[in-house]
């Protein structure tokens, strides 16, 4: 489900047009595996690349579906977190990683602030410029969108299982999240995270960036990695999140924008996803 680690001709973002009066504006920072031929596969064996540390392993697949269900628009990076984090601040100290998950990263070993800036413009700039466009595109319309991002974990982290299917991360703005998870909880099979494994306050991320800073209705959606590594998982948690989300991108009194001051609801042990 990823693409190939090296290519030549490289774009950094895939595109999904959606209807134009959607009032949904679907994410995923950390789509692809990929890296432009130049960066060969970062002094890794392949194999590392097929990990979480490349790509967030069927969140791709899911965004796929999700804006075929819902007619949405959708942007995805084309390449991998390793080369730049994109869910990061341009300022991050990890938004080029040397060492992720007990993996060191040769190719990023000795990188320095002109190959970063380069990576910013290539990969990193172009990303968010799309999402802001699109927002301001919204905006001039008269549409006030969501922006959904979708994200994937691990199951087990330094040999301790997670037990969530599900979790939903927001920082101050509980309009998106909160509704989502009393709805996965009507399902007693599903283990429901708020704010877990990571904490969704993250200054200067995709999220807070594009919608945090401008009021924009918004969550983020973390969901476990073997519950969607095959097409058939992905197509269900899709038609689950479709079932939650619907109701949520046509009600007047979410889609406005509005500031919030602080956080309102549980807050899990802080952690960089």
């Amino acid at each position: 489900m990823s693409a190939s680690p090296l290519q030549s001709d490289f774009s950094p973002i895939e595109r999904l047009d959606g209807q134009p009066d959607s009032g949904l504006i679907l994410l995923c920072d950390h789509a692809s595996n990929a890296l432009p031929a130049e960066y060969g596969t970062l002094g890794l064996p392949p194999a590392q690349l097929e990990r979480h540390i490349g790509y967030d392993i069927g969140a791709r697949a899911v965004t796929l579906a999700l804006s075929a269900r819902l007619r949405a628009p959708a942007l995805l990076t084309r390449f991998s977190r390793l080369l730049i984090d994109p869910n990061r601040g341009a300022d991050d100290p990890t938004l080029v990683m040397r060492l992720s998950d007990g993996a060191l990263v040769p190719g990023n070993a000795r990188v320095d602030h002109a190959e970063i800036a380069r990576r910013i413009e290539r990969f990193h700039r172009p990303y968010h410029r799309a999402i802001g466009d699109l927002v301001n595109d919204k905006l001039a319309r008269g549409i006030v969108p969501v922006l959904f991002s979708v994200h994937s974990f691990t199951p087990v982290w330094r040999g301790v299982p997670r037990p969530w299917h599900v979790t939903l991360l927001w920082d101050k703005d509980p309009r998106i999240a909160r509704p989502m998870i009393e709805a996965f909880r009507r399902d007693p099979a599903l283990v429901v995270g708020d704010n877990e494994p990571y904490d969704g306050a993250l200054e200067g991320d995709t999220l807070y960036q594009h919608a945090t800073l401008r009021g924009l209705p918004h969550a983020l959606i973390e969901l476990r990695q073997d519950l969607i590594g095959t097409q058939e998982g992905a197509e269900d948690w899709a038609d689950r999140i479709a079932r939650a989300l619907s109701p949520l991108i046509i009600d007047p009194a979410i889609r406005r924008i509005e500031h919030w001051g602080s956080r309102t609801g549980p807050l899990a042990q802080p952690s960089h996803r």
